[in-house]
């Protein structure tokens, strides 16, 4: 199978990652990253696999298959157009848009499902398969491996726990401009590390002001990694505010605070004022309702953390080519071919 990776911005990375991971290990499997230099100018895999910033060269690979965590791809690819989302964050509006550049969706557990099937009932021009999120395959296999980092890392500040603040980009939503001297406070009164994490989308004012901030206080440490997922990993709490990284971490069994979510259904601890998060920051870390609540999260947002996650939509992927063989290119109204050919460019056909 001729598979396109479509990597319009950067957190789409290792998202996808996981899959190509998955059909390597097949020769009968050629793979293609799309890299859209715009928004990735420096693309961290590089000298690892095999990509393009070319639309043409996309076409030119003739893919059958063409796996995105974004809202948008070129219609006129050929292949199969598979959304496989770019998180969890299931109270963003646009997380339900239908925009019909894909054929199926393959979604994250039942809750999406229920979603999308409705969905799919009414606009009639795409299926739905519920196969678990790429990134989960990575975080089984993952799971320990920064143990000794975090070890480390809390032995030299000499700290016994680490606390990850990620908040979300969008200048409506994000905390970023309410929350830093409540995280001074937390890090003076707590025995913990924070570690400091943005999304790549974050306004530059933002993140050189919290990069001065980790530069003038001894216990908070300015992230520059682009996979968020890793520090998730080594940490204890969260703190966010409407970001879809928080039910990643939920999925992890571990407490998560937020200020201000637009969420209404609230599986965490929610704060509505910034001089509430060190009272917020001892119960979370033992409210029994929080640990039956992330419980419904693991059951109905994704449950398949078996590590077989990308198996099983490549086998999907095979099955919708079984069924209905390879599209020739998506049929859309003239808005969104438009919208397509504006971001990504013509092709010579």
């Amino acid at each position: 199978m001729r598979i396109i990776l479509f990597c319009e911005n950067k957190y789409a990375i290792d998202i996808l990652y996981p899959i190509y991971q998955e059909a390597v290990q097949s020769p009968d499997n050629k793979i293609l990253w799309y890299v859209h230099q715009k928004k990735i100018p420096l693309f961290p895999l590089s000298e690892e696999v095999p990509y393009t910033n070319n639309i043409q060269e996309v076409y030119d690979f003739s893919p059958e298959a063409t796996f995105v965590p974004g809202n948008i791809v070129p219609y006129y690819l050929p292949g199969v157009k598979i959304q496989v989302f770019h998180g969890y964050a299931a109270e963003k509006k646009d997380h339900w848009v239908i925009r019909r550049y894909f054929d199926t969706y393959f979604t994250q557990g039942p809750f999406f499902t229920k979603g999308f099937s409705t969905l799919a009932k009414k606009y009639k021009d795409f299926e739905v398969v519920e196969t678990g999120w790429p990134k989960q395959d990575w975080i089984k296999k993952h799971l320990h491996s920064f143990d000794t980092e975090k070890a480390d890392l809390l032995a030299e500040h000499k700290k016994s726990q680490v606390v990850l603040y990620a908040p979300t980009f969008s200048p409506s939503l994000t905390s970023l401009p309410h929350i830093k001297e409540a995280l001074v406070d937390l890090v003076h009164k707590k025995d913990i590390i924070l570690l400091l994490k943005f999304h790549p989308l974050t306004k530059q004012e933002w993140i050189d002001e919290y990069k001065q901030l980790a530069e003038s206080e001894e216990h908070i440490v300015w992230i520059d990694d682009f996979n968020v997922t890793k520090y998730q990993l080594m940490s204890d709490v969260m703190i966010s505010d409407t970001s879809s990284t928080i039910y990643e971490f939920l999925l992890l069994d571990r407490p998560v605070i937020t200020l201000r979510t637009i969420s209404t259904d609230i599986y965490w601890t929610n704060i509505t004022e910034p001089d509430q998060l060190s009272d917020a920051f001892e119960t979370a870390l033992y409210d029994e309702g929080a640990i039956k609540k992330r419980q419904w999260i693991k059951n109905n947002y994704d449950p398949y953390l078996d590590g077989n996650v990308c198996k099983r939509m490549l086998d999907a992927t095979a099955d919708y080519i079984n069924r209905h063989g390879v599209p020739k290119k998506r049929k859309l109204n003239l808005w969104r071919r438009y919208t397509s050919i504006k971001e990504f460019g013509r092709i010579k056909r």
